[in-house]
């Protein structure tokens, strides 16, 4: 029982400098929780949302122990009932959705011990005592510990990254190494609840975690010395202990998560962009290429917050993490993260094809394309390109669906397809668009030809996550083919009516959930008479299977494009990568 950890340091939050007490009307810990949002963002927040006191509220108290890859803490989290009776408070833990990997106990309802119920792998069901009716709260807290797997090896390097899945999972976002640990989901959440009261469901091992309410947190993460902590929220100070540890304080206001990380040795760079506080933190060797992404960060951010609308939080942090199973970053509200095999890529492109299988192959391959350097100096430029088109997939996904709520497991295509297809726009607003157009063919069309050239079929891309076969089928089609329904609508309606009506999708669910055909209908205000057009090209692009007819026939010279400086490659070249194909898809 970790006794020590419950008494919630309030008096030293309230000698935080800069942090004015709270008034009578507001609990002194959602006070602290707001100064996550911009001022004027609060009141925003609190038409879409009602009283901001009366979100979740979350008590974190987290001890880290990284040599022995352990976690133990308490939780405190206080609901408010709002619509319907409350029989029982449901806490999504993700990381036991692939193996048990946190333990709860001590387990109490309003200060009454409780027994929880496992309905599934990851899920807890707390029963109460007698519902809750509208318009009261319940309090649960419980103890946590918890056992971190090691990081699959290898995930620093492109190809390693790509390889070390193992199967299904979590994409390294429950693991550690020895100077890093990725806790997303040690903090039980409550999952949002469908029209017939049930939990939304949990992780596949494909695709994205989990999504939850808007709440406000406050959390106390303790590391050895050395140790620095990353999370959601407004940094509130660090706080030396007796035994050398140092405590680090966080509050997050109306997040749909909360995640936390932790490192040793890593360095930090960081910026400004319209009152929001960029940050960059990364590993000393990938320093150069990390301030790199701290510059794509504010572009992006700087781009988006003209036309999408404003970020609501003051701070927004890139931390580079070694991701695994092919992902090359991971978001969350106010924080997003980037593989470190980006990192290493953009910085030495030799080193992307380390561990490939049939290296002699690829070396004739490079020596047919132009000779030894000529092809790496190409690569070089097209990781550099990926490297920044995923810090823009990332950002974009603070708005859909950090802001812009939806369920990224019953229908990953509303978010993921909006924060692809934004990450193009960027590519275009900043850079023009024969590059955007570039990083369309190389990016969307191009991961679903490879996906057809190994033998996937299409298909339907608007699916639940359960629904996929494996994470290439889910990228081919929910990343490749279903983004370019937005291209589609756009060419359809014209840039003024589609610029228009994404702006006024974000500004009108902000903070909210959206739904399936939301964005279609927007559009469909912004241009009337295209409505039934725009309806048929959702219905075409995401529930049908014309990906051969709407971004050709799959076919080695076209999804390589050309050789060297725009060379057209050779038949015999062509017939290499086909033989060779094969190999290197199933290597992976």
């Amino acid at each position: 029982m970790l006794t020590h950890l419950r008494r919630w340091p309030l008096l030293a939050l309230l000698l935080v400098p800069g942090v004015a007490p709270a008034g009578d009307f507001v609990p002194p810990e959602v006070q602290f929780s707001l100064q996550h949002l911009k001022s004027e963002e609060r009141a925003r927040a609190a038409q879409a949302l009602g009283p901001l006191e009366d979100l979740p509220r979350y008590q974190v108290q987290l001890e880290l122990d990284p040599k022995a890859r352990k976690v133990k803490g308490h939780l405190r989290v206080e609901l408010f009932v709002r619509n319907r009776p409350l029989d029982a408070v449901h806490l999504r833990v993700t990381p036991n959705a692939f193996d048990p990997r946190v333990e709860l106990s001590e387990v109490k309802v309003n200060g009454q011990p409780a027994k929880p119920e496992r309905p599934e792998d990851g899920l807890y069901r707390v029963p109460l005592a007698s519902p809750v009716a509208p318009g009261g709260s319940v309090v649960v807290e419980l103890d946590l510990e918890a056992r971190v797997p090691r990081a699959q090896p290898g995930s620093n390097t492109l190809l390693g990254a790509l390889s070390a899945s193992g199967g299904a999972g979590d994409y390294g976002a429950f693991a550690a190494m020895e100077d890093f640990m990725s806790l997303v989901g040690v903090v039980p959440l409550v999952p949002p609840l469908d029209a017939s009261g049930d939990p939304w469901a949990g992780p596949t091992g494909v695709g994205d975690l989990a999504l939850y309410e808007p709440s406000n947190v406050l959390a106390n993460v303790i590391v050895p010395p050395g140790w620095k902590v990353y999370a959601t929220g407004a940094p509130m100070g660090e706080l030396p202990q007796k035994d050398g540890r140092i405590r680090y304080t966080f509050a997050a206001g109306a997040v749909r998560d909360f995640p936390v990380f932790a490192s040793r040795g890593y360095q930090s760079a960081t910026a400004t962009v319209n009152g929001v506080t960029v940050e960059s933190h990364f590993v000393a060797r990938d320093a150069e290429v990390g301030r790199r992404v701290l510059k794509y960060a504010s572009d992006v951010l700087t781009e988006f917050e003209r036309r999408l609308g404003p970020l609501p939080f003051k701070y927004f942090r890139v931390v580079e993490a070694p991701l695994s199973g092919g992902a090359g970053g991971m978001e969350f509200p106010g924080l997003v993260t980037v593989g470190t095999s980006l990192y290493r890529g953009a910085a030495d492109p030799g080193s992307a094809l380390e561990g490939l299988q049939g290296m002699g192959q690829m070396q004739q391959l490079l020596q047919a394309m132009g000779g030894d350097t000529a092809p790496l100096t190409q690569l070089g430029k097209t990781l550099e390109r990926t490297l920044e088109f995923t810090v823009a997939h990332e950002v974009a996904h603070q708005y859909f669906a950090g802001l812009v709520g939806s369920d990224p497991i019953h229908a990953p295509v509303v978010d993921e397809t909006l924060a692809q297809y934004a990450a193009l726009l960027y590519m275009e607003w900043k850079h023009g668009r024969a590059v955007a157009e570039r990083m369309r063919q190389e990016a969307l069309v191009a991961a679903y030809h490879l996906f057809r050239l190994s033998g996937g079929k299409d298909g339907p891309a608007d699916r639940p996550t359960s629904g996929f076969d494996d994470s290439m089928q889910y990228g081919a089609l929910v990343y490749g083919k279903a983004p370019l329904l937005h291209h589609a609508s756009r060419k359809l309606i014209g840039d003024e009516a589609f610029f228009k009506a994404l702006r006024s999708y974000v500004d009108t669910y902000r903070f909210k959930w959206t739904c399936g055909d939301c964005f279609t209908r927007e559009l469909a205000k912004a241009s009337p008479s295209k409505a039934k057009e725009l309806e048929r090209l959702r219905v075409r692009w995401w529930q049908e299977a014309h990906g051969d007819e709407d971004l050709g026939q799959p076919n080695m010279g076209a999804l390589l494009g050309a050789g060297v400086d725009g060379a057209e490659l050779d038949p015999e070249t062509l017939k290499l990568m086909e033989e060779l194909l094969p190999g290197l898809l199933k290597g992976q």
